[in-house]
């Protein structure tokens, strides 16, 4: 489990460099791509590549008490923990967290890595320039912390919820169900 040092580092130094060009839908499941960049902690020169997805679920009128509901799939063991840390965080911050109390699970399915022998620099432009290309509107990426990459993958996902309530919140309540 991480410390309460190291995921504050990872919060802090987590950049989302470029976002999918779609928010969290309100009536059916989102699936997000990812390409984390880090480079390794204790070698120079190497650059670790993750890529995978993260699913927002469908979401779902919950009780403001539905913080503990909140199923994080796929995720080690300790994410539970790192996730109330970063929800007690996000509220001591005086974020506005109304949209959890929708619901939603976040499954992360599977994650392939790749080391790259080059600096940090050149990997960004190259996994950028590479997007610009290919055109990817469901693809996020992210630079983050190695050791720490699935603080990095929900400070992410925050983000994305977030970003996505106002739109949702008016679709809910268009159809009364707010």
């Amino acid at each position: 489990m991480h410390s309460p040092d190291d995921i504050h580092y990872a919060l802090e130094t987590t950049k989302v460099l470029r976002e999918p060009d779609r928010r969290i839908d309100t009536f059916g499941e989102t699936r997000f791509e990812f390409q984390l960049i880090s480079e390794l902690m204790d070698r120079t020169g190497e650059v670790r590549i993750r890529t995978g997805e993260v699913e927002a679920m469908r979401p779902r009128i919950l009780r403001p008490s539905a913080y503990n509901d909140v199923q994080l799939e796929g995720f080690d063991p300790s994410a539970r923990a790192r996730f109330d840390k970063l929800v007690d965080k996000l509220r001591s911050e005086g974020k506005d967290l109304a949209f959890l109390q929708y619901g939603f699970q976040f499954k992360r399915g599977q994650v392939h890595e790749e080391i790259i022998h080059d600096s940090i620099d050149a990997v960004r432009e190259r996994v950028l320039e590479d997007i610009r290309k290919s055109g990817n509107p469901a693809r996020a990426i992210i630079e983050g912390v190695d050791d720490a990459w699935e603080i990095s993958i929900l400070k992410f996902s925050f983000e994305m919820i977030l970003r996505s309530h106002e739109i949702n919140a008016f679709d809910f309540k268009r159809r009364g169900l707010i």
